[in-house]
């Protein structure tokens, strides 16, 4: 039956050819209003890099202009100081260029005996070969390019003579970057002026009636990509100042330039740090005969951005951009696609505001699914998807990683069992195909067989490779451990009250969840052992002389649907307390999560209620004495509750 409230396809269309349109048109505002839009960009990034300086300062008694003007001027003379040392450490480069020309002129030449000359010289001797080769005795390309690198030394030494007219070329022509740096100092001035209202404008136009609501995501964000900003610029300060002085160390002329360099270089994403590297590289290649200084320099670079990016960055911000390393890569193409450099250097800050801002509010929340570091699929959905898909081997990398952190009994409430309902739902409705059926049970058994960390017998595998013809997964699993302990699952001469027997409540899969509680159980050292009903009779019709009489300590009747089983669960209980005296019996009602949940009534005989595996597991350890080598551990080394 169609639904009724869906939308027609009309409306449909529409609304997507209104999307489109809608997004073409921002678009093109970005690209063709640049010359306005990035100034006032850098004006608000730089605003909310340099609020916190202005609300220390204010909190030290200063007012709010004061405070403002003096945060504006130490940005400026930061700023100016910068450019100040790259000027004329520029120019000192381009005086002292004339003095590397020898060297540079046999590097050239020890490169080109490396490539071309090698290259010319296979041609030779190919053309000769074939009969190709002409009286020339050479190929023009190869000719071109000895008559480039002879004629260098004429060529070098003409433009070094006008090496300070170039520069001063180069200095008249930044004035237009002046002149931004102007505007974006002015905006920054009313942007700091007009924080809070700024702040309060845009809660209004997104907030609607939810003020605190909208509030509250407001700030969370500002301090967020404040401190993200601040936390940037400190550690590509210090990046600068450790390349400066590992420059200085090596003996590179002009260090503070190299240093100052790979500081502003390092704020465009992934490439920056290795463009500075690159042009100091190319300087001690142009400054030392030899080829150490090269290698130290591009070591040292090389060394100081790994233990930077790798050690000191996570530690310090880690994953708090909430970016994924997909999403810095695009959009770094995209921003510089559409502001060219000032883009690419923005590409981040950009990019984390919009992820930032899609985590709050709901209308945008698409871009913090394209863009943001976070799963786009829950552990049941990413376990339940990999189910389907056979590929056992992930789901059992990522339970890993999730049992460093947690115990097993946790995984199977927050993850097994979810996914498991996941499976049934669709299972029901009909939407799994007998394929996909037979590759989810194979990687359950193979999944819980791994995790459980059980024994097996040599070879076993290639007997038991199949799940039953039946399907049923909790038959697979029990007649596996059956192969290794015996019929009963175990020795029957064991210490008093040291076993835990686990009965399933109802046919509805109970059977699957009360083998999963067993696998949680032995995980932690309790002897537990699943049987049915029927298996308590057959145990109880047979005679057993080495069998322990009180062996048996507590008694779990678990339940997958509990608001359906509930005379079942508790008829269970009376028959189970009729026929086994003394033992404490746990009703482990396991909550359908896709439901809302109903209150159970059990019956006097159940003894305690757990409500998912981790607090059937806390009731085990503490109904069922520890073994005799002591303190009772998980296999794993993990904690028996997280």
């Amino acid at each position: 039956m169609p639904d009724e409230s869906a939308p027609p396809p009309m409306v449909v269309m529409n609304q997507r050819a209104v999307t489109i349109i809608a997004t073409a048109t921002i678009l093109a505002l970005l690209y063709f209003g640049k010359d306005v839009l990035v100034p006032v960009t850098l004006a608000l990034i730089l605003g909310l890099l340099m609020a916190p300086a202005v609300r220390i300062l204010r909190r030290i008694g200063l007012g709010h202009a004061l405070s403002v003007l003096i945060a504006v001027l130490m940005l400026a003379f930061l700023l100016g100081g910068l450019i100040a040392i790259i000027g004329s450490q520029v120019v000192h480069l381009a005086r002292s260029l004339p003095q590397y020309e020898a060297t540079i002129h046999a590097k050239l030449q020890v490169m080109h005996d490396a490539t071309l000359g090698r290259m010319e010289a296979v041609s030779g001797e190919a053309g000769r070969v074939i009969g190709l080769d002409d009286e020339s005795g050479g190929s023009p390309g190869v000719q071109g390019v000895m008559a480039v690198s002879t004629n260098a030394a004429p060529v070098a030494a003409a433009g070094t003579a006008n090496s300070l007219k170039a520069v001063s070329k180069v200095l008249s022509s930044i004035w237009m970057p002046l002149e931004t740096g102007g505007i974006v100092l002015v905006v920054l001035i009313f942007v700091l002026l007009e924080y809070e209202s700024l702040r309060d404008r845009f809660i209004r136009l997104i907030g609607g009636k939810d003020l605190r609501a909208t509030t509250a995501a407001i700030n969370d964000a500002g301090e967020r990509l404040s401190r993200f900003f601040v936390s940037q610029f400190s550690v590509n300060f210090g990046v600068g100042v450790l390349i400066w002085l590992g420059l200085m160390v090596i003996g590179l002329p002009n260090a503070l330039l190299w240093g100052a360099c790979t500081a502003v270089l390092r704020f465009v994403p992934y490439v920056g740090v290795w463009l500075a590297a690159i042009l100091a590289g190319l300087l001690a290649a142009a400054v030392d005969p030899g080829w150490s200084m090269l290698l130290l320099t591009l070591s040292l670079f090389a060394v100081v951005e790994v233990v930077v990016s790798q050690m000191v960055e996570p530690h310090l911000y880690g994953h708090t951009t909430g970016l994924s390393p997909l999403a810095v890569v695009v959009a770094a193409i995209f921003w510089s696609w559409l502001w060219g450099a000032a883009g690419l250097i923005l590409s981040t800050p950009l990019t984390l505001c919009l992820v930032v801002a899609g985590r709050h509010v709901k209308a945008l929340s698409l871009l913090e699914i394209l863009l943001g570091d976070r799963p786009a699929l829950s552990l049941p959905e990413r376990f339940y998807q990999r189910m389907l898909s056979g590929d056992s081997q992930e789901v059992i990398t990522a339970a890993r990683d999730f049992l460093k952190r947690k115990s097993f009994a946790k995984y199977c409430d927050v993850v097994l069992l979810p996914a498991l309902q996941l499976a049934h739902i669709d299972l029901a409705q009909g939407a799994i195909g007998p394929e996909q059926r037979l590759k989810a049970r194979r990687s359950i058994v193979r999944v819980i067989e791994t995790l459980a960390g059980e024994p097996h017998l040599r070879f076993s595998w290639r007997r038991n490779a199949s799940i039953r013809s039946d399907g049923s997964l909790a038959l697979s699993l029990r007649e596996r451990r059956e192969n290794v302990s015996g019929r009963w699952q175990g020795p029957l001469a064991v210490a008093p009250k040291s076993i835990a027997l686990c009965v399933e409540a109802g046919p509805q899969d109970d059977d699957f969840v009360t083998e999963i509680l067993v696998r949680v159980l032995r995980d932690l050292n309790v002897d537990a052992r699943h049987f049915t009903l029927d298996d308590i009779k057959a145990f109880e019709s047979e005679e057993h002389p080495e069998a322990t009489p009180d062996a048996v300590s507590m008694i779990c009747i678990v339940s997958g649907a509990p608001a359906e089983e509930e005379a079942q669960i508790n008829a269970m209980a009376k028959e189970l307390r009729h026929r086994i005296q003394g033992v404490c019996i746990v009703a482990v009602l396991l909550p359908d999560l896709l439901e809302a949940p109903r209150q159970i009534t059990v019956g006097a005989c159940v003894d305690r209620v757990a409500n998912s595996f981790e607090e059937a597991a806390q009731i085990a350890i503490a109904t069922v004495p520890a073994p005799s080598a002591g303190k009772r551990t998980p296999k794993r080394g993990k904690p028996a509750a997280a």
